[in-house]
């Protein structure tokens, strides 16, 4: 009888297709957005993020015990402040949002890793993500701000930082004044291949970060360029970058596989926003079963090549993940 390979032999039963996964995944390379709002007392939804939240800081700790509960253990932290100016100069303040809301969440939570977005346009009146020339955005005098910014949010207690700015030079920037100050040891997660999308609608709803005036094209990256990507993660990596992020990822996987295998540093990818709305929405209205496919998009970043995923879905692909379903 001529010998025939059989495939399905390894798909037959749960136990056999777990044991034979080529994609691992677990809780620890999950990390889960949380909004601060300094004006806020309490808990709001985000209208434009169904089951996600804006914190007050007398409530922030909330959203770290749901993260503990579920087995997510890293998050980012975006900040709404109460006022902002040409510069943004709340972004770098010791007592804003941001920076009290790290020290709240260490104060009770201590081993909770608190990794936080560096950027400019929450802070801004313009929605920028630097200080503006005209109407462009000057890149060489926005390195200074973020340096501060980064500086403010190490000093407060933060573990990582996170610059998403997309200014040409920020990551050397960062790291400079980091390690003036004795922070060595703080890693930086650049956001290297950062792209001018569309996906990013409900965050900047959710952020109040939507510029006032034209688009971010002319520092964010075009959609139709890859090779772009991998120009952007070898700058990021010499100038001290510990970890590269492309970002949006289910657009972009062909992105994540490229640098990925080009560099020998950890992979990030953000599941954002859009990429969310989209799911919650469809599921909504009936069309599929939310569960499955928020498992299987995920699924497909991990197996795309990134390391670690920003997602609202954190929590439940914790679960998913103790459950078996994937990972």
């Amino acid at each position: 009888m001529e010998l025939i390979q059989r495939p399905r032999r390894l798909r037959g039963s749960d136990a056999v297709r777990r044991l034979c996964r080529e994609t691992r995944m677990s809780p620890d390379s999950l990390i889960y957005p949380i909004f601060v709002d300094e004006t806020l007392k309490g808990v709001r939804p985000i209208e434009a993020l169904p089951g996600q939240n804006h914190y007050g800081l007398d409530s922030v700790h909330l959203a770290v015990e749901e993260c503990l509960a579920a087995g997510v253990n890293h998050c980012i932290l975006f900040g709404l402040p109460a006022t902002k100016d040409a510069v943004g100069s709340s972004a770098w303040a010791e007592d804003e949002v941001v920076q009290q809301a790290i020290r709240s969440i260490k104060a009770k939570y201590p081993d909770f890793y608190v990794i936080t977005d560096v950027c400019m346009c929450e802070y801004t009146d313009h929605g920028h993500c630097g200080i503006l020339h005209g109407h462009e955005v000057d890149n060489d005098k926005t390195l200074e701000v973020l340096a501060k910014t980064a500086l403010s949010h190490v000093q407060a207690g933060a573990d990582m930082v996170a610059p998403s700015d997309m200014m040409d030079g920020r990551v050397a920037a960062i790291r400079a004044a980091l390690d003036e100050h004795g922070y060595t040891g703080i890693p930086i997660m650049a956001y290297s291949a950062k792209y001018a999308s569309a996906f990013y609608g409900p965050f900047r709803s959710a952020a109040g970060s939507a510029p006032s005036f034209g688009d971010r094209k002319g520092y964010q990256m075009d959609p139709h360029n890859g090779r772009e990507a991998l120009k952007e993660c070898a700058l990021d990596i010499e100038e001290g970058a510990d970890i590269i992020m492309v970002k949006p990822a289910l657009s972009y996987l062909d992105v994540i596989r490229a640098c990925s295998e080009a560099y020998d540093v950890p992979m990030c990818a953000y599941q954002v926003s859009g990429e969310y709305a989209m799911i919650k929405a469809t599921a909504a209205a009936g069309l599929i079963d939310e569960y499955r496919i928020l498992c299987e998009s995920a699924v497909s970043i991990f197996r795309a090549g990134a390391n670690m995923l920003i997602t609202y879905y954190a929590k439940e692909l914790a679960e998913a993940i103790r459950k078996g379903d994937i990972g």
